[in-house]
């Protein structure tokens, strides 16, 4: 596996897989790309992204870490642990570091020293594709 934070060399055709079941699935490459930080992780055999990390930061005091995605075929394969603790050491300059996931989620998340929160979301699914 080769870990990536920038997208020197990445493709369009490396980010198939993603976003399955979406209304209106996003430009995987333009989301990458509007990011603040990002961690790639790259199957070395087949050259195709399998799981990523983004933040949205101001860069002085805050950050949200709006996805961690994983393509079904390399689940529970230690990536994951691998991408969050990158991009937390990418953001260890950041005073708060915020994501939401669901309740499912939350041991997992715990595990990285992240603490449990309320939160508020609001959606605007005619936008999801980001167009």
């Amino acid at each position: 596996m080769i870990y990536k934070v920038t997208l020197d060399g990445i493709s369009s055709d490396m980010l198939k897989g993603f976003f399955v079941g979406w209304p209106n699935p996003p430009t995987h490459l333009k989301l990458l790309k509007k990011s603040s930080k990002l961690v790639n992780a790259i199957d070395d055999k087949t050259n195709q992204i399998v799981r990523f990390i983004t933040a949205v930061s101001d860069g002085v005091l805050s950050a949200y870490i709006p996805f961690l995605e994983v393509l079904p075929e390399y689940k529970n394969k230690g990536i994951g642990k691998e991408l969050v603790n990158r991009m937390l050491k990418e953001l260890d300059d950041i005073y708060m570091i915020d994501l939401c996931c669901d309740d499912d989620l939350v041991p997992y998340y715990e595990k990285f020293g992240m603490l449990n929160s309320n939160g508020m979301l609001s959606r605007n699914y005619k936008m999801q594709s980001g167009s």
